[in-house]
């Protein structure tokens, strides 16, 4: 099976002028054949997220028009945009609507779905939506307008405002995306209103930032983050905060976004593998967005110097929102009116500055978490989530059911290139079951098309193990399938790969045809979009999983685990003690691991030097 969401990289899209005239074309057609007497333009099928979304299709035949100034848009945008203003407007409260800070207020709202009291949690979101599109219409008025709609556009954007940041409580559902989204709405509001009135909507705007989304930044992975649902970073959110913190900086020339943009950005290319597949999040563990992403990832690729665009998007909605038929839908279109408008192409070359969160060369590359324990491995086109035994997740040896990769205390790292080789040594102080310290030391070392991975700890009891992986999924042309195969991976000792002996849902077995958040869920306690897939994802007790079993070549008071990912010729590394640490020896590098204590600032040794 494929996994559904992750497709094509978002850089593979056509992104000259020409292409976009093009979408337009294609988006005026469909629109024009589509618009009813009345001048509605949502698709026929559209249920939720239906707010904005006529209005969404109006802003984008503005843009066509203002672009190609075909003679057919005039009419179309003022018919449909009549059609807003008189059936999409609502200034009754919503029966059900639990934020409000002022009841009856009069101020206008877009609704997540039409009919009152149906699904009324949405309306925040979708006003703030809404707000995008009229400002975008705006935008676009001169010489498409006449002044009577412009003033009522503007009245009604700051009306939206309004309810947003005053009726009711800002940011309910504690979604940064939609937050960040409500201060681009006011930045660009501002610009529309006379400078009495659009100063205080600007400062206010620029406030909320600061104190509600700002301060209210979670840090994972050394960076500080938009909250997303809870959680730090969202696979279908996270890219849209990008695109919306990308907005604001072009707007607004605020330095605090593009400095807010550049860590996620950072961030995102630290846990994105090579080949663009992501997975985790608090909402969505394998949802990714579509061209939602696409100014974010561009925008922030160019600042940072790094190729986001490797980025796997839904690519059916490649262009813009869409239907299951593949028909256009009007939501989030303020994305693709700005992707536009924002000419520079795509940053394409990798970055080479060495990330602690990240090792990455060619086709390999090691996402770490906050632990430092790998969180995705890729190689050979395959990629490789934690296994599970016991009820604990990770990378690490094994010693009488006890996996040994939590930290306690300081994780120290050190990153070397040299040869063609990048590498990477992390040295984790861990206690086992008898609360004893152990410093496990894993080096990493990559030539961009395999990968070696070396753990040394002190010698343990029993019959230890690695616990090297879980292989989940790999490239398949333009798609990403599900996988329960390891693609070319050798061991020192022998290796084998398990799967769960019980049965259940707090048992993963990769051979089954379900994905990682479809069973997440499953464990969840809400298991609706509302659960959070990352939280659940812990209950898992075992998963299928890659053991490799210790070297027998190895110094007496070591257990030294190497693992080739990426090759199926021999492996017969060799280990050698040495006064300064463990000397690594293979056919491609001979390596120095530093013993546990480091130099004179406690720092771990490496020396890499390829054969």
């Amino acid at each position: 099976m494929h996994l559904p969401y992750q497709r094509r990289p978002l850089h593979d899209l056509p992104d000259s002028p020409e292409a976009y005239d093009a979408v337009l074309a294609a988006v005026t057609e469909q629109a024009l054949a589509r618009i009813t007497p009345d001048g509605n333009l949502e698709h026929p099928d559209a249920v939720l997220d239906v707010g904005d979304t006529s209005l969404g299709v109006t802003s984008l035949l503005a843009l066509a028009w203002q672009r190609g100034r075909d003679p057919r848009l005039p009419e179309a945008v003022r018919r449909s945009l009549a059609f807003h203003l008189r059936e999409r407007v609502f200034r009754e409260d919503n029966p059900g609507y639990p934020n409000l800070r002022v009841r009856d207020s009069g101020l206008p709202y877009a609704r997540f779905a039409l009919r009152a009291g149906a699904h009324p949690h949405g309306d925040w979101p979708s006003t703030v939506w809404a707000l995008l599109q009229t400002v975008n219409v705006l935008d676009a008025a001169d010489g498409l307008l006449d002044d009577e709609p412009v003033s009522e556009l503007r009245e009604l954007a700051h009306g939206y405002w309004r309810r947003l940041t005053e009726a009711t409580f800002f940011n309910p559902q504690r979604a940064g995306n939609q937050a960040i989204a409500c201060v681009v709405g006011g930045l660009m509001l501002a610009r529309h209103l006379p400078p009495a009135e659009g100063k205080p909507v600007r400062l206010r705007a620029m406030s909320l930032y600061d104190h509600e989304i700002r301060a209210r930044r979670i840090r994972d992975r050394g960076a500080l983050l938009p909250p997303e649902h809870a959680g730090a970073y969202d696979n279908n959110y996270g890219p849209i905060s990008l695109s919306f913190l990308a907005q604001a900086h072009r707007v607004s020339g605020e330095e605090v976004f593009a400095e807010d943009g550049d860590a996620l950005a950072r961030y995102l290319d630290a846990r994105l593998t090579s080949g663009g597949f992501d997975v985790g999040g608090p909402r969505y563990s394998e949802q990714h967005c579509g061209f939602e992403a696409v100014l974010g990832l561009r925008h922030f690729g160019r600042r940072i110097g790094a190729d986001l665009g490797r980025y796997r998007g839904d690519t059916r909605w490649a262009r813009h929102a869409a239907q299951p038929d593949g028909g256009l839908d009007g939501h989030f279109a303020f994305m693709l009116v700005w992707q536009i408008q924002d000419t520079p192409g795509w940053h394409r070359t990798p970055s080479t500055t060495p990330a602690r969160h990240q090792l990455r060369a060619g086709g390999v590359s090691v996402a770490f978490d906050d632990r430092m324990t790998p969180s995705l491995v890729e190689a050979a086109g395959t990629y490789y989530l934690p296994a599970a035994v016991h009820r604990q997740h990770g990378f690490g040896p094994v010693t009488d059911g006890f996996l040994l990769c939590r930290p306690f205390g300081e994780v120290r790292v050190r990153d070397v290139r040299t040869g063609g080789l990048a590498a990477k040594l992390v040295t984790q102080p861990v206690v086992d079951r008898a609360h004893v310290l152990r410093h496990v030391r894993s080096l990493y070392v990559t030539d961009g098309t395999r990968l070696w991975v070396t753990v040394a700890v002190a010698r343990l009891a029993g019959t230890p193990y690695l616990l090297a992986g879980m292989p989940y999924a790999a490239d398949d042309g333009d798609r990403v399938r599900r996988t329960a195969q390891p693609a070319r991976v050798t061991s020192a000792g022998p290796l084998r790969l398990t799967h769960p002996a019980s049965p259940g849902t707090d048992h993963f077995d990769a051979r089954a045809e379900v994905t990682q958040e479809q069973a997440a869920f499953a464990l969840a306690a809400d298991p609706r979009v509302f659960g959070d897939p990352d939280e659940s994802w812990r209950h898992l007790v075992s998963s299928t999983a890659l053991e490799a079993d210790p070297a027998q070549e190895a110094p007496a008071d070591l257990h030294v685990f190497a693992v080739r990912y990426g090759c199926t010729t021999p492996f017969a590394p060799t280990f050698e003690a040495d006064p300064r640490g463990l000397i690594v020896r293979t056919g491609a590098f001979t390596a120095l691991i530093g013993d546990a204590a480091g130099d004179a600032h406690g720092e771990p040794e490496l020396m890499l030097e390829p054969s």
